[in-house]
Order: C-alpha cells, then structure tokens, then sequence
C-alpha cells in the first residue's frame, strides 16, 4: 500500500528517532449518529497491520455520538454577542469570537465564572498571557467545534462536543475490529490525546509527536482518520 499525505502535510516523521509513516484515509461525509465501529471496519481495517496505530479525529467520535448541540435549541444572549466582541479570533477554528460558542460557554459553565474568565483573560492579554479563558472555563467549551460554515454548511447549524470516554471508545474500537486506536484533538496549533485504546504502550507525549503536524488537515479534506506506521529500519521512507 502506498501512504498518501494531505496537501502540504509529509507521510513520514520522526519521533525519538524513529521514522513513522502517516496514511491520511479519506471517508465518506460522517453524519450524526453513524457507527465509529462501522467506519473503522469499513476504512481502516483493511489496511491495518498489527503494529499500527489509528488516530482519530474527536470530531468524528462526537458525531457518531450525537454529541450535538443545535442553534435552534439554544438562546443566543446579549451577554454572549457582547462578550464574543472582545474575544481574540485564532485560524485554529472556532473560538468565543463566535457568539454561539461564548453562549455555549455561559450555558456550560454559568454567566459569572465566564465573566470572570473573561475578565482574567483580558489582563493576561496585557501580560503577554494567551489561553487563559479557556483555561478557567475548561476543555468541554474549548474542545467544541462546529458553528462553523465557512468548509462545510452543515456545521453551520450545530457545535460538535468533545467525545464521552475516549478511552472507553478507543478499547470498544479495537474489541470489535482488532485496530489500536488513539482519539485526539488537533488543529494546526495544538495537539492533545484525549484517549487511548488500553493496550497502547507510547506515552502521551510520543503520540503527540506522531500528529504534531495535524496531519489530517485543517480544511475539507475528509481524513479523519489517520494511519500510522512504524518504518521498519532500512526500509525507504515514503515521499
């Protein structure tokens, strides 16, 4: 099989000095309420060897578990449009300069811990501090994606929430279909391991180093999934 990487992104990278190829898989359209079981027996297992390791994207496991939250059952607040104001805007993805996230944080985490962290967040600015907010309201508002229709018009209509019990998910995935697998959250400016299948022996830090050029791409590419590969010594790396 030959690996193929998205635009702009390398098959091979090295970790601890060991070079590991990355085959972006592509997948259909993932709606709501699909089966992550389904997909990773559909599109992954025919190419998985034992030794490899599947990373994939949270937004994909948050779909399939309906881990949802639609405009049309939320009201949007003037305290959230008044906030959203002031909130810095990252090329990452959405943020709280979107007023529909900010108001997913106020109904998270309640008006006055987000006043506060937003508070907080504006003297850690003049400080040279960045993260801040996020960090006070927690990785349930800063992991949520979606609001966002600039790629796809459907995510237009709802935020996607983190995944529940990555971990859990990650041991189902591999009970069924026998494919180690790692759920991460990555953009091009942060990567985080939300969970692992139980077997997986590379610590967290490792498999960041595997992903740390989000090799899944930032745009439309439909990768969600992500096969890594051990290159055995000798062996000619891919381009």
């Amino acid at each position: 099989m030959e690996f193929r990487a998205n635009e702009g992104k390398n098959v091979n990278i090295v970790v601890n000095g060991r070079t590991y190829a990355r085959h972006a898989i592509q997948t259909h359209f993932v709606q709501v309420g699909e089966s992550y079981v389904d997909l990773v027996e559909q599109y992954v297992k025919p190419l998985y060897q034992p030794g490899d390791l599947l990373s994939s994207s949270e937004k994909i496991i948050g779909l399939c578990q309906k881990r949802v939250v639609y405009k049309k059952d939320m009201k949007l607040g003037w305290l959230a449009k008044f906030l959203s104001k002031f909130a810095s805007h990252s090329s990452a993805g959405i943020g709280v300069d979107s007023p529909w996230k900010m108001q997913f944080a106020i109904d998270q985490c309640g008006a006055w811990r987000v006043i506060w962290a937003a508070v907080c967040a504006g003297v850690g600015k003049l400080f040279g501090k960045h993260g801040v907010f996020y960090d006070m309201v927690g990785q349930e508002v800063s992991g949520l994606d979606g609001f966002y229709d600039h790629e796809f018009e459907e995510y237009g209509q709802f935020g996607i929430r983190l995944p529940e019990n990555p971990g859990k998910v990650c041991d189902e995935i591999e009970a069924a279909t026998g494919v180690q697998a790692m759920i991460v959250d990555a953009n091009d400016l942060n990567i985080e391991i939300l969970g692992k299948a139980s077997s997986v022996n590379l610590d967290d830090e490792t498999l960041k180093g595997l992903i740390r050029d989000n090799p899944a791409g930032q745009s439309r590419e439909l990768t969600p999934f992500i096969l890594i590969r051990p290159v055995e010594d000798g062996a000619q790396p891919a381009d």
